[in-house]
């Protein structure tokens, strides 16, 4: 019996070890990408609830959990091109879904602050050189692994994903978690088509325990 429990035990560390080198990085899951939100994307509350049941798997592993937040000025760059105004630092629509789970988040990462500069990838602004700091985070804690899920996939979890390739890290997008804007119209196959050429790795939640007992 006592053998047992040892290689119980044993197997419970090295589970353990694996998912302390990986990451789930939740995108924008704010009031303003959800239904009646300024920005709205079909769908967007769906997530919540893979999203909720994954951070709290990941905490309880020893994983780590951010949460990406887009957090504009009122005269942010983004208003005056391509998208309404949303995501007001301060404002309701800003602020996190409120079904969204914050208990087991580890890092919440504003981005898009700079009026100026906006940032659809969780790594980068927009000018693709001006880093958010979340890279070097990762570093530090020895993080090679990253898992994401949110909003919306043909932005934001695109660009985050693929500037993780360029990086290094072996990236997960989890299919039953992200919804896409869809703008302009195939955005959201095109997005995933070029992840996976990329060497995205595209899965479903249920497929994450298995992946990190495996590692």
């Amino acid at each position: 019996m006592a053998i047992n429990n040892t290689a119980d035990e044993e197997a419970a560390a090295v589970i353990e070890a694996a998912a302390a080198t990986a990451a789930l990085l939740i995108i924008d899951v704010q009031n303003d990408f959800c239904s009646g939100g300024a920005l709205a994307v079909n769908g967007g509350e769906e997530v919540i609830a893979p999203l909720n049941k994954l951070s709290n798997f990941f905490y309880n592993m020893g994983g780590k959990v951010i949460a990406t937040q887009d957090w504009h000025t009122e005269n942010h760059i983004s208003f005056a091109s391509l998208w309404p105004i949303h995501c007001v630092r301060g404002l309701p629509g800003a602020e996190f879904h409120k079904d969204l789970d914050l208990s087991s988040i580890h890092l919440i990462l504003r981005k898009g602050t700079r009026e100026n500069l906006d940032s659809y990838s969780a790594f980068f602004e927009n000018d693709n050189k001006t880093s958010t700091g979340l890279y070097a985070y990762l570093q530090s804690l020895g993080i090679n692994r990253i898992f994401l899920g949110g909003l919306a996939t043909d932005y934001c979890v695109l660009y985050s994903a693929m500037d993780a390739i360029k990086l290094g890290l072996v990236t997960y997008v989890i299919k039953d978690a992200v919804r896409a804007v869809n703008y302009p119209e195939g955005s959201a196959e095109k997005a995933m088509e070029a992840m996976t050429k990329a060497g995205v790795k595209i899965i479903e939640s249920g497929d994450i325990k298995g992946i990190i007992n495996g590692a």
